[in-house]
């Protein structure tokens, strides 16, 4: 039986990498979507031999574009997980990683045009309902990938992808604040675990994190990624961690669930704002994820959180927080209310793209035979 070919772009979004497809050319039914797409990808296998997967959370995702559905919005975007190990694809968080490369492969498929030197078009991610205008360079029509910009965990520069979230609050719980409290102090009790107490922010500014200092759980938060995923001890104490504050975040159970993230942070070493660290949930990032990012800048901000005391953050209404992690830093442009300065009200951030290889990807026959005429 001949295998079905799906048109598709892979594509390095900020520091993730995955295929890109139109909407339309994947099945519409769900279930068949996302056996394509473990087919496509080569889940579950820990190397992803017989697909397109990079062995890693950060290089098994996939983008799915459409033209906007709702007024004022031009894209739709679809991001989906899925993991070298395992046979699940989950479209419920966002990837702020992968959104920066949704315009670039709009205009690459003809699914926009170009609107000058820069093209501005507003993303609606179907994930969350979050909203934003992604901003790419487009001289002579074509979309620029080479510049002078750099993010840490990708290599050499490339041309600025600039992302504007316009509402990012309660991007997956049900608010900014979900537990209503910017502090909440947690007693956990889990089998094979002596109970633990910690202080902990729950924050959702477009990434739902548990928020927590490395002291508190007797580390330093300078760990090196190998050392903090060899650290056994203290993953079962954060899976805990995970397991119990949940609920309270309105999330139920996310035993099976990529959220919340668990980030523990500690005084800034590199003249940032801060230093992260990343569980997303279970293994350290190598970085930090976008949204994740955005968040623990968000509580950085705020009065009372447990980065109070820890973050050294910069006077003034505009805000420019730097997030160190392990292989650098990222900033993110915060704007607070004048009159409310509890309340955030833009995030923006700078990414970049590049178009890595056009072509199809090729899945079994007996997965999903196309689309029929």
């Amino acid at each position: 039986m001949p295998l079905t070919a799906i048109p598709c772009l892979l594509m390095r979004g900020g520091t993730s990498k995955g295929p890109f497809f139109r909407a339309d050319d994947l099945p519409a039914d769900v279930a068949t979507r996302d056996q394509v797409l473990l087919a496509a990808l080569g889940s579950p296998d820990k190397r992803q031999i017989d697909g397109l997967g990079g062995a890693h959370p950060l290089t098994s995702k996939v983008g799915i574009v459409s033209r906007g559905t709702q007024p004022g919005i031009d894209l739709d975007f679809l991001f989906a997980q899925l993991q070298p190990d395992k046979d699940t694809v989950d479209t419920t968080p966002n990837c702020g990683n992968m959104l920066a490369a949704v315009v670039p492969f709009a205009i690459e498929t003809g699914m926009v045009t170009a609107q000058g030197d820069t093209s501005t078009y507003r993303v609606l991610t179907l994930n969350t309902g979050m909203a934003c205008d992604i901003t790419v360079q487009t001289p002579d029509g074509h979309v620029e990938y080479e510049g002078d910009a750099r993010i840490d965990g990708s290599p050499g520069s490339s041309a600025p992808i600039t992302i504007n979230f316009l509402d990012t609050a309660g991007s997956v719980c049900p608010g900014l604040l979900p537990t209503g409290q910017v502090r909440d102090t947690v007693t956990v009790e889990a089998d094979g675990l002596a109970p633990f107490t910690l202080d902990v922010t729950c924050i959702d500014n477009g990434m739902p994190l548990v928020i927590f200092n490395a002291r508190d759980l007797g580390r330093t938060g300078y760990e090196s990624v190998a050392e903090l995923n060899a650290d056994t001890e203290l993953k079962a104490k954060i899976e805990a961690l995970r397991l119990a504050i949940a609920p309270r975040m309105g999330l139920g159970d996310v035993s099976q669930k990529p959220y919340p993230k668990m980030t523990l942070i500690a005084p800034p070493q590199a003249g940032g704002t801060l230093t992260t660290r990343s569980f997303i949930p279970h293994v350290c990032h190598d970085a930090i994820g976008v949204l994740a990012a955005v968040t623990v800048g968000t509580a950085c901000v705020l009065k009372g959180s447990v980065c109070d005391g820890v973050a050294q953050v910069p006077d003034g209404a505009v805000k420019k927080v730097s997030v160190e992690h392990p292989t650098g830093e990222f900033s993110v442009e915060l704007e607070t209310d004048p009159v409310g300065p509890q309340t955030v009200t833009r995030a923006a951030l700078l990414r970049t793209a590049r178009l890595l290889m056009r072509g199809e990807a090729m899945v079994p026959a007996s997965v999903w035979k196309g689309k029929q005429a």
